[in-house]
Formats: structure tokens, sequence, C-alpha cells
């Protein structure tokens, strides 16, 4: 057993369970792959740690946040690894999210300054424009696909944060052309358990190839032209291009820097998308809690487009994006590795068993949040906050490997919210009715919505 496995007193008494329904060769894969929250959101209730199969292998859900924060606070004993990591190494590279322990350490520390708190204000511009550009674009009556349209906020807003304007907006095209199938091929691959679906000659995969393959090339092109013109256009390629590690002077290399741009672009679109969608959705079918943020904003606002400086000031349109992350957190499900034999919860690992972690189990569990399937922002008021769980809310994971972008992202929520809020009410189309689509990202699928000026 490792000695430096953090683990919770000993006093604790955990419970041991095996998920039921497991089919003959494939196991749980398709339970995981036909209903997965569903499936997994009924394991708590049988253990604290719960024992699965997918295909030949075991792997385990912590179910209690305890166990979950130990294992992602010990990033040298459960490092990134799994099927998901496996099936992603091709697509995203060795980058933030795939890289191994030892190389995470020196990557974070080269592409943390390109996330300095100086540098806020300044995205924090290019979040205001896009928004107030976006919240102008809709016309009173016409239905329309929000969630298409928080894609096209997030990429624009992402990639005019990671690349200078007149580049930002040819890439921008590309981006939205490819990311979506990039997304749902990626998903559809990982939750294989047998590998042979990626190597099917059928049109899914044609598709993934080519969209995989174009995006690689937009990037590749891109880093190319900001290489030979050497100079700091004061946007996150930039910053990763001049960043050197404090410790060895080292800089990232061209494939490097590719893979954290492909990294950036996926983290950053997809999941800021699917949450401000949810959002939005949860807004039009909660009158109270759509007043109160009304009202915040005509207080703090008066009718102008808010700002970085307003963001302190708007405390109700950050519960009602903190909240959103919890029904719907966008990373729903993640995965880890023992890199040597290990005891979690009194069970004995052997090296190479693999973790599951589900922010979204933890988030609908009764035990750790009170009525938990209701919309209700004011669960975090700070006098009711107090009273959730320690370690129970992880939208965005926790230890070494939490995200890097965090701050980033609920700034560009927050004033996106805030932006379209004050200016829209958005309703639901009669009779739409969505749930959750678990893919890469926790999304909601098309949903149409009337925008009515305020």
């Amino acid at each position: 057993m490792s000695t430096r496995t953090r683990r919770p007193p000993a006093a604790h008494h955990w419970r041991h369970a095996v998920a039921p329904g497991a089919l003959p060769l494939v196991g749980h894969a398709v339970r995981m792959g036909r209903s997965p929250l569903e499936f997994l959101t009924s394991l708590p209730a049988r253990g604290d740690l719960v024992e699965l199969r997918l295909g030949p292998s075991r792997a385990y859900l912590p179910c209690h946040p305890d166990l979950v924060h130990e294992v992602l606070l010990n990033a040298r004993v459960y490092d990134t690894g799994g099927p998901v990591k496996d099936k992603a190494r091709p697509i995203l590279g060795n980058g933030l999210i795939t890289s191994d322990w030892t190389d995470h350490r020196r990557q974070r520390r080269l592409v943390q300054p390109a996330f300095h708190p100086a540098r806020l204000p300044g995205y924090a511009e290019v979040m205001r424009d896009e928004c107030a550009a976006e919240a102008q674009a809709w016309e009173a009556g016409r239905p329309f696909d929000l969630s298409i349209a928080m894609q096209t906020l997030t990429a624009r807003v992402t990639a005019r944060a990671l690349f200078s304007t007149d580049i930002a907006d040819r890439a921008v095209a590309e981006i939205q052309r490819s990311l979506p199938v990039i997304v749902h091929g990626a998903y559809r691959q990982a939750m294989d358990p047998t590998g042979l679906l990626a190597r099917l000659p059928i049109a899914a995969n044609r598709r993934f190839n080519k969209a995989l393959s174009g995006l690689h090339a937009l990037i590749r092109r891109i880093v190319e032209d900001y290489r030979g013109a050497s100079t700091d256009r004061g946007d996150l390629l930039s910053a990763l291009l001049a960043a050197e590690d404090p410790e060895t002077g080292a800089r990232l290399d061209d494939q490097e820097i590719h893979d954290q741009v492909m990294t950036l672009l996926l983290a950053g679109i997809e999941t800021t998308a699917s949450a401000l969608t949810w959002s939005f959705h949860l807004l039009g079918g909660n009158p109270a809690a759509e007043t109160a943020l009304y009202t915040e904003l005509d207080e703090v606002l008066d009718g102008r487009t808010p700002a970085y400086a307003d963001i302190p000031r708007l405390d109700r349109t950050q519960r009602v994006f903190t909240e959103s992350l919890r029904l719907y957190p966008p990373a729903w499900l993640f995965t880890r590795t023992t890199v040597e034999s290990t005891e979690l919860a009194g069970r004995e690992l052997p090296a190479g068993t693999d973790i599951l972690i589900s922010p979204y189990v933890l988030h609908h569990n009764p035990a750790l949040f009170t009525d938990p399937e209701s919309f209700d922002p004011d669960r975090w008021l700070p006098a009711r906050a107090e009273d959730v769980t320690r370690g129970s809310y992880l939208p965005f994971g926790a230890g070494s490997r939490k995200c890097i972008g965090d701050v980033f992202g609920m700034t560009e929520a927050t004033l996106a919210l805030a932006s379209i809020a004050a200016r829209w009410r958005l309703r639901p189309v009669p009779h739409t009715t969505i749930r959750p689509r678990p893919h890469m990202s926790l999304s909601s699928g098309p949903l149409l919505m009337i925008p009515e000026p305020r």
C-alpha cells in the first residue's frame, strides 16, 4: 500500500457494493452507453465505493465526497488515465487534460501565466464585446436554437482570447464546423469498450476524421503564423509562446503549443456553452428565480452593458450559474487510474485500476444536497452554503488538475448571463422537452427559445 495515499479517518466504516445488471463480456458498458446518468445516480444508495465492469475490466465509482477528494488530491497515485484518456489522447495530444502527472506539473507551470488574474480584465473586454453583440443579434418573437447561439458566443470569446482579432474572425467558422462533430465522435469512441467502432468505415467516422484533421490543420497554421511574427499580441497564444518554466527555463515547443490550444478550444467552448444553455433553460422554468435575477440586473446595471468591474456586485447572477453547474455539470464524468497498488475505502486496488469520478452523481445525491433536483440559486447564499457538505460540489474538479480556466469561465458566464438577461426574457417554445445528453460534456441538445424584449 502506498505511503503517499491520503485517506480519511480510519474510524469511518465504508460501504462497498457491486453495481447490478452486468452483462457477459461487456459488463455495464451497455447501461453506461444507454442511460449513464440514471445508472450512475442509482449507485450511491448501494455503497460509498461501487464496483463496475466496463468490458473485461473492473472500475470503481467513489460516491462519498471524502473518497472523491482522496482520489483527486493524490495525483501521484491516482493519475489521469482510463479508457476516456486513452481515446482522448489522439484528439487532444499531450495537453493539460491528457498528460501524465510529472509532465502535467511542468505544463501547468508554463500555462498558468496565461490565466493570471492580471490578464482577466483584458479577456473580460473581449467577453463584454461578444456578449453585447450576441444579445443585439436576436429578433423579438423569432424562435432560435439557444444551444447553437451559446456555442457561437463561446467560440468567438475563446477564439478572440486565444488569437488576435483578425485570426480569430477567420478561425471561428472552422471551429464551429468542426467542434460539434469532434465532441460527438470522441464520446462515441470513448464509450465503446471494444475499440472497434473507431475502425469501421462508416459515415460518422469519416466526418469525425475530416473535422479533426481540419481543426489540427487550422491550429498548425496559426501557430506557424505566430512563430513567424515573433510579437506579443496580448492574447493567450502569445502568452503560451512566451511562457518560460521558472525551474528550468524551458519553453513549450510547437507540438506542445498545438496540444494546449486544442485542449483550450475543446474545454473552453463546449463546456461553457452547455452550462449557459442550461442556465437560461432553468430560468425559463423558474419565474421567481428569473424575477430576482432581473431585479439585480436592473439595480446594478441600470440599462448598460455589464463590465468586469460589475462582477462583484452580480451576486445573484453568479449564484444562478453556480446552481446550473450543480444540476448540469459539463464535466459530468472523468477518470483516474492507479499507477501503483493502493487502498481506497479499505479496498486494495492494484496498479492500473480505473476510477470513475462523477460530479453529477455527487451533485444529485440527496444525502449531500437538500432537494437536489430543484433549481435553487439561493442555496448558495453564504448562510445556506455553509450547510453544503464539504467537497460535494465539483464542477471544475479539484486538486492539481482542477480546471485551469475556472475563473475565466465563471467570468465569461457571469457577463454572458447578465448581458443577455438584462435585454431579453427567454421563453421556451411550447411543448419543448429536453433531456441531458451525456457526451463529452453534459449538453441539452437543440433548445428552441423565443426572445421577448424586457
